[in-house]
């Protein structure tokens, strides 16, 4: 086949596409090609005059088609050589020159098309000289870097090249994008050309450098590394052989040092000794270096054999406890007789130093109560009386069970559970351990917690705890645990199981006024910056702060009171003003304001349809208004304020007992047809629940369907069945002191309760009345205000 040459310069010459790269003229190269029509074209013009147009391809063939998109520009290549393999031809082109594609003469078998000759823009000046000088410098930098280029490519552009032949060789290999190449094949001005390649290759040239850097660095390390093994390995043997010890670093023996020194137990000190002996075969570098130095300084420092002399004074005890505390009788009664176990049990093992003890560690104190009543506190005063060291956990809001028992080693970060890490900053192995809130530990898919606690918290097998982290076992019989939580609804019954429970009862009015006195004033005036005792305060004024600005069952909201007052106090001072030296009833709306509470809760007259029921919260006890409202309907029960299911049941089964009774009450027998009944009980935000507002929801109803008033200064509280029976409830004394807050004159409790006044306190049970019930037909005469007056 014979390709013309027009006479206006146009070629009419075979197309090969090229899939990836840039051919440029000056350039000589080795090209392969195996798809069919490629391979046909190149034929074809070998067979002629073996001129063919290189065109670089935009993409990869459409799908299904044989269509290509084809850049423009491409370049006039010769055809030196041909070798023929199995699936491929490779020819040795050269380029000639810039060729632009007018238009496609034919597809198949190859493309043909209609070219015309681009001519360079080139200018002879020294700009353009030192351009490509420069370009060449550039060059061999990079060769001298690691840069990969075909030796005769090399020999080529280090002979005499003229700048257009520089900037076309050199773009051709340089390590850019296909567009890239392309256009700075576009570039017809010989000068603008030089200048692009050498911004490239000057980008290039940087990653070159920091390649070269980031591998001497790499190669330097590693030859450190296996130097220092080498050396490490040859000391070794020179020493094995010379019959010498080793002169271990001074790391190692004080490891060692440590190892001894703590008298761990023997199987203990064998994994000590095990890791330790890992640890002096290991390079410094060695990843594992530092977890296991970690894990070392962890055994080393757990008080393994420290522990605090037991100072057990039962008179001292006793003496510590009063100091700290007002009220709390009974709580400080078991906490003596558990100090007096505790020293008889202490004396016991000492008389049996040879025999080893079976006996389980001490029981586990279990103190629940609202909050503010001193459990963490009488905790400190514990371990005061006893002269140990006082450590304090807070549970609450913990969902991992890691947080317990601590990680495993193979993970980065691991650590020891909270017990072990409180075991050693107390640095004993007797220390007095609170963990607090242990009602409010929660569990989710990283395990449950409070499991994690049973062996901890059991005295048959804390003996041998186990931490993940240590991997071995530790004593923990001889700690004191004591655990604190305001309620016993949420803790599992296994881990409920393994402790005592002792509960810590609401103040009364005269408990908090004498805690304000003895030790919350001077508390606040040292904190705020006032001297002990230096201004007083009247009893009036501290049972004004009690009645009217508090409604709790501990003591925060009181201190928090005092603090404010001391603050203003303090701020007086500092303005160098006069102050008061005692405060007065009247002066203390003056510091808290406007008061927040009536003088009592109760309701200041009889009304028909509420009734005044007593609850039990974590909060201590409260007072609990349930009001009744009867509307025309078709017999619909509502019931109304985050009522619980157990509390909605009490509601239905009021009901019930009503419908059973309607005859003895006076009502018709189908009164409920046509009525809607909703039972409602305030404060709706606070969720409620429990049986015991069964007694108090029946009289709202009965005094709501007989339109008789109920009596305001009454009180009462009990579960009650469909047959009318008041069953024994909980929480008795809380309520009542609740009940004695809001200014009730008698309470009605289940006939069962009585017993449970032993723990009321003589200056409540003088100001109520307690009127004891077994069945509602009782409760309904007691608590319902008769026709023709009170009952």
């Amino acid at each position: 086949m014979t390709f013309l040459l027009s006479p206006k310069k146009e070629r009419i010459l075979p197309v090969v596409p090229l899939r990836e790269g840039v051919l440029f003229p000056h350039v000589e190269t080795i090209l392969s090609f195996g798809r069919p029509s490629s391979i046909a074209a190149v034929e074809a013009a070998f067979r002629s005059d073996r001129l063919v147009c290189f065109l670089t391809q935009k993409g990869q063939e459409i799908e299904g088609t044989n269509e290509i998109k084809l850049y423009q520009i491409g370049t006039l290549g010769k055809i030196e050589r041909l070798l023929r393999t199995e699936n491929e031809l490779n020819a040795w082109v050269k380029g000639i020159g810039r060729v632009q594609l007018e238009s496609l003469e034919a597809t198949t078998p190859f493309m043909v098309g209609k070219f015309i000759e681009l001519p360079e823009i080139s200018e002879v000046s020294d700009e353009t000289t030192a351009l490509a000088n420069n370009l060449v410098k550039n060059f061999q930098e990079a060769v001298s870097l690691g840069k990969v280029v075909d030796v005769m490519m090399v020999m080529k552009l280090l002979g005499e090249n003229t700048p257009t032949e520089i900037a076309d060789q050199i773009s051709y290999i340089l390590d850019i994008e296909t567009a890239e190449k392309q256009n700075l094949l576009e570039t017809l001005s010989v000068k603008e050309r030089l200048l692009k390649a050498t911004d490239y290759l000057a980008h290039e040239l940087k990653v070159l450098e920091l390649e070269r850097m980031i591998d001497s660095k790499t190669r330097r390390k590693f030859d450190r590394s296996m130097k220092e093994s080498i050396l490490r390995e040859r000391k070794r043997v020179i020493e094995e052989e010379l019959g010498e010890v080793a002169e271990e670093e001074d790391e190692i023996k004080e490891l060692k040092q440590k190892i001894k020194k703590v008298k761990m137990p023997l199987e203990v000190e064998k994994k000590a000794e095990k890791e330790l002996k890992r640890l002096s075969n290991m390079n410094p570098n060695h990843p594992e270096f530092s977890y296991i130095r970690t894990y070392l300084d962890w055994l080393t420092e757990m008080p393994w054999s420290v522990s605090t002399p037991n100072q057990v004074s039962i008179s001292q005890a006793a003496k510590i406890l009063n100091e700290d505390h007002w009220g709390l009788e009974k709580v400080k009664e078991r906490v003596i007789e558990y100090l007096a176990v505790m020293k008889l049990r202490e004396k016991k093992k000492k008389e049996m130093k040879k025999e080893k003890s079976k006996e389980g560690g001490p029981t586990i104190l279990c103190f629940v109560g609202p909050p503010g009543v001193g459990k963490t506190s009488i905790g400190k005063s514990i371990a005061r009386a006893l002269g140990r060291k006082f450590f304090r956990v807070s549970l609450g809001g913990i969902r991992d069970e890691a947080e317990i028992r601590g990680h495993r080693r193979t993970y980065v970060g691991a650590l020891p559970g909270r017990i072990i890490q409180g075991i050693r900053n107390a640095g004993t192995n007797n220390p007095v351990f609170m963990l607090d809130e242990i009602d409010k530990i929660g569990a989710d898919f990283r395990g449950d917690p409070s499991a994690a606690l049973l062996e901890a918290l059991d005295p048959e097998q804390n003996h041998e705890f186990s931490d993940h982290y240590l991997e071995v076992p530790f004593d923990l019989s001889r700690v004191m645990f004591i655990t604190t939580a305001n309620i016993l609804d949420t803790i599992p019954p296994a881990l409920r199981d393994r402790m005592e429970v002792i509960p810590f009862p609401g103040y009364t009015e005269v408990e908090k006024f004498h805690i304000a006195q003895k030790y919350l004033w001077n508390k606040q005036l040292v904190s705020n910056g006032l001297k002990e005792n230096e201004i007083k305060i009247a009893d009036e004024a501290i049972y004004e702060i009690i009645r009217r600005y508090t409604r709790e069952a501990g003591v925060r909201e009181l201190e928090r009171c005092l603090a404010t007052i001391c603050r203003k106090l303090a701020k007086k001072v500092a303005e160098s003003k006069k102050i008061s030296k005692i405060i007065k009833r009247t002066d203390i709306s003056k510091y808290l304001g406007p008061r927040k509470y009536t003088e009592t809760l109760a309701e200041k007259k009889d009304e028909i349809g509420i009734a005044t029921g007593l609850a039990y919260t974590e909060a201590g006890g409260d007072i609990l208004f349930t009001e009744v409202a009867l509307m025309p309907g078709k017999g619909n029960l509502l019931l109304t304020g985050k009522l619980g299911e157990v509390m909605k049941e009490s509601g239905k089964a009021a009901l019930s007992y009503v419908r059973s009774r309607w005859e003895q009450l006076g009502l018709k027998r189908d009164f409920y047809k046509n009525l809607d009944i909703h039972i409602h009980v305030p404060e709706g935000a606070v969720p409620k629940d429990g049986p015991s507002a069964g007694v108090a929801i029946t009289v709202a109803l009965v005094s709501a369907l007989t339109k008789t008033p109920t009596r305001m200064d009454t009180g009462m509280t009990g579960e009650i069945t469909l047959r009318g029976r008041v069953l024994e409830i909980g929480g008795v004394k809380e309520k009542v002191i609740a009940a004695h807050r809001a200014g009730l004159k008698r309470v009605i409790l289940p006939k069962d309760n009585k017993k449970d006044l032993v723990d009321v306190p003589a200056s409540v049970k003088k100001d109520i009345e307690f009127l004891f019930v077994s069945h509602l037909d009782d409760v309904l005469k007691l608590a319902l205000k008769r026709k023709n007056g009170r009952n």
